[in-house]
């Protein structure tokens, strides 16, 4: 699907194409958003913008040299976006081409920066003066959404600390899974957050003339080594509590444990004891003796009641 946009005094709006030849829609369009192309649509764009465009296989790619470079067709950046889907953060990767006059972004999926990118152009809440501003608009509002995604794991992990350290008869496991999940996005937000730092670096260089742009970039970077040093707090807390969960459910495993061996200890004695008047001889004084069955069991009863208060006054239960 191909959206269309212009530049109208400063501000981005839609253009509807109908009643209009798709000649005269590419002409006015400064920014042209391709969701996922169909084949017509990719043969029809390189027609008459004349990129090449790329594909997943190349979008995916994770060297400098294949995510940021510069051709005959215009600036190329492609930058990794967050999305959410089935209770898990995905990375998606957006090719961007820079050109004089336009601005041409092919993406697969739909991050949520592109639905917050049209709804504010639909009220007219972008302000740009060109397609490089316009990119570096789309970028820094991208690092507003991973900073809001950021608090939101943020306020997670104070639950997940709280269940761990205060909450008594919690589900150890499912803080567990919780702070996998937690460590995950974490790990993707921050992902993202190099990857945009890559791409700003990139446009400062072969951005030189517009003091305007170079502002704008250094704005977003400084917002991206906040947001970095607050992802590093983040995934040092995670790493503690995953660790003091792991460390209370050894605890109580080995309280189990330490059960099942004091069990085994005090009914040791007694076992010994049945053992001995369970053997066959022939002589064993206490076969005809009339109180010998009285007499084994209140042995059996002393004997395991021995270890049990000689461990309660140790301290071990």
């Amino acid at each position: 699907m191909l959206r269309f946009y212009e530049v109208s005094r400063g501000i981005i709006k839609g253009i509807d194409p109908e009643g209009k030849s798709i000649t005269e829609t590419f002409q006015r369009a400064d920014w042209i958003d391709a969701h996922e192309p169909s084949d017509e649509e990719r043969t029809l764009l390189e027609k008459l913008v004349h990129p090449d465009l790329p594909e997943s296989a190349e979008m995916e790619e994770i060297e400098a040299s294949a995510r940021f470079f510069v051709d005959p067709a215009g600036i190329h950046v492609h930058s990794l976006f967050l999305t959410h889907s089935e209770g898990r953060h995905h990375t998606v990767s957006v090719a961007s081409i820079l050109q004089p006059s336009r601005l041409i972004t092919i993406r697969n999926d739909e991050p949520a920066d592109f639905r917050l990118l049209r709804m504010r152009a639909r009220r007219g809440q972008i302000e740009s003066r060109s397609p490089a501003e316009l990119l570096i608009t789309l970028l820094g509002q991208k690092v507003e959404n991973l900073a809001d995604s950021l608090e939101d794991i943020h306020h997670q992990l104070e639950r997940a600390s709280y269940v761990v350290l205060e909450e008594e008869n919690a589900d150890l496991e499912d803080a567990i899974d919780l702070l996998a999940k937690l460590e995950d996005s974490s790990g993707k937000i921050r992902l993202c957050l190099m990857d945009t730092q890559r791409a700003i670096a990139f446009l400062q260089r072969h951005l030189k003339d517009g003091m305007e742009l170079q502002e704008m970039c250094r704005e977003v970077m400084r917002d991206i080594d906040t947001l970095m040093s607050h992802t590093t707090f983040l995934f040092e807390k995670i790493n503690f509590l995953m660790d003091s969960t792991q460390g209370f459910i050894n605890i109580q495993q080995n309280q189990i444990i330490k059960i099942f061996s004091i069990a085994a200890v005090v009914f040791l004695p007694p076992t010994l004891v049945a053992s001995i008047y369970g053997m066959n001889f022939e002589f064993m004084p206490e076969l005809e003796w009339l109180l010998g069955y009285p007499w084994a069991l209140g042995l059996m009863v002393i004997s395991g009641i021995a270890p049990y208060l000689l461990f309660k006054r140790k301290g071990w239960l």
